[in-house]
């Protein structure tokens, strides 16, 4: 009895796990974007960058602000230190020397320290430092998710064209089956060349090539998806859009007159903290010219005995208290704070520099984006001509085939010609789809922005 209920509870633990692996999901492209923000790998370790970024800013506040700590000491004297003094000191002859041992066998001393900083250059730029490394941190995890948000849109998309090409193939084949069926039979009566269905057997055989790609590219492309979301690889999920309908919403001529506001772009906002840094680096060095002052005040309490009965009631402790004040003043360093100080002058040049050349790449790159999504646009355009051109073409080749007015070369030439057209016309619909949102990606139009007030209370 007892190994049965072991074998169900085991079934059953299998049954839970097997179900939780086998979740499926339904997704729009907007949806599986919005999902990706949140689960996505990277995109949760941005996330965590800037919790440790707030982390890292109370650190540096914490540093200026008072500062406990304590310090209990006990001593036990196994072999105390032997003293002479003078014997005359006690009645003895003069010359000689009487061995004396100083002080108790055992003590103990517990002391409770307050230090507070009162004035360090450093530390207000530190403070300044911490606050321009959240940012960076923000902006950092902002460039990650418009990157998920492109990476999701292009793998939803290729998932979308594995699909279709998979269908076209399927469709393909069965009309070539039966191209080549109905052509053998014609070769047995004796109505035509071998070499004709040679020919479709050559044309069949390449679909099917084609077909059993287009099926492994499908699941790779299905686990690039998932992966892209942070869901497991075996996940089946459900896309809700088609191909047709979003390039048809991808194509949106406006995009090509959005001007670039360069404060918006994710790259400019991480170059110029770069910039931010470099300065406040600099500025660093030069308050280590300044002097430092800081405070302190202690209390303790210390119990000298020849027996550890420290904890008895009635036994004396000696109480103390010390107040300080402390200053250090930087005189000479031999050139070498000067020597700090320039170098980071001349790493601040240098960010500019970067800057200067990110504003510059940044328009260089929409200029780009804006160029690939008009010639994707134009290219979609002309491919669903071309493609209702070649059906009309392989239709009319078809028949004339049909009829004995062409050879099988040339309605091979046809077919080729219509696959050939119909994987350029899926193509162009991804290639849309992707050019409209690397353009969006460029204007950061879609404020993906994480501020640091998100995420306190996650963390």
């Amino acid at each position: 009895m007892r190994n049965v209920l072991v074998i169900i509870a085991f079934l059953g633990i299998v049954g839970i796990a097997s179900a939780q692996n086998s979740k499926s999901y339904n997704f729009t492209m907007e949806e599986a974007v919005i999902f990706a923000i949140d689960s996505n790998y990277t995109a949760l370790n941005a996330r965590r960058d800037i919790a440790k970024a707030i982390k890292q800013k109370w650190e540096t506040t914490a540093t200026g602000l008072p500062q406990i700590s304590g310090n209990i000491t006990y001593q036990n004297n196994l072999k105390q230190q032997v003293t002479l003094i003078p014997a005359e000191f006690s009645g003895g002859a003069p010359g000689t020397f009487v061995p004396v041992v100083f002080g108790t066998k055992q003590n103990a001393s517990a002391v409770a320290t307050l230090n507070q900083l009162i004035f360090d250059g450093s530390y207000l730029v530190g403070l300044q430092a911490a606050k321009a490394f959240l940012d960076f941190s923000e902006n950092a995890a902002e460039k990650t998710n418009l990157e998920v948000r492109k990476g999701v849109i292009n793998a939803y998309g290729s998932v979308l064209l594995s699909e279709e090409l998979i269908a076209i193939f399927e469709k393909n084949k069965e009309a070539l089956e039966k191209n080549v069926y109905e052509t053998r039979k014609i070769f047995e009566n004796g109505l035509t060349e071998e070499e004709s269905v040679e020919q479709l057997e050559i044309t069949l055989l390449d679909v099917e090539t084609q077909l059993s790609n287009a099926r492994r590219s499908s699941t790779i492309a299905k686990q690039m998806f998932n992966v892209a979301l942070g869901i497991p690889v075996e996940s089946t999920v459900f896309f809700e859009d088609t191909l047709d309908t979003l390039a048809e919403q991808g194509t949106n001529l406006q995009l090509l007159d959005e001007s670039l506001n360069i404060q918006k772009n994710a790259d400019y906002k991480i170059a110029y903290n770069l910039t931010e840094q470099r300065s406040l680096e600099m500025k660093l060095e030069k308050s280590k010219a300044l002097p430092s002052i800081s405070a302190f005040i202690n209390y303790g309490t210390s119990a000298f005995r020849d027996e550890f009965d420290f904890f008895e009631a009635g036994q004396p402790w000696f109480q103390s208290s010390l107040l300080g004040v402390s200053m250090n003043v930087p005189i000479f360093s031999s050139g070498m704070r000067s020597a700090k100080t320039q170098r980071a002058r001349i790493a601040l040049d240098q960010a500019e520099t970067e800057l200067e050349e990110t504003i510059q790449n940044v328009t260089l790159q929409l200029n780009t984006a804006k160029s690939n999504y008009q010639f994707a646009i134009e290219k979609f355009e002309n491919a669903k001509k071309n493609k209702a051109l070649a059906e009309r073409i392989e239709t009319k080749n078809q028949v004339k085939f049909t009829e004995g007015l062409s050879t099988s070369f040339d309605l091979r030439q046809a077919q080729t010609q219509l696959y050939t057209a119909q994987q350029q016309y899926f193509q162009s619909m991804l290639d849309v789809i992707n050019g409209k949102a690397e353009i969006e990606t460029v204007l950061n139009t879609p404020e993906l922005r994480i501020e640091s007030e998100e995420i306190k209370g996650k963390y």
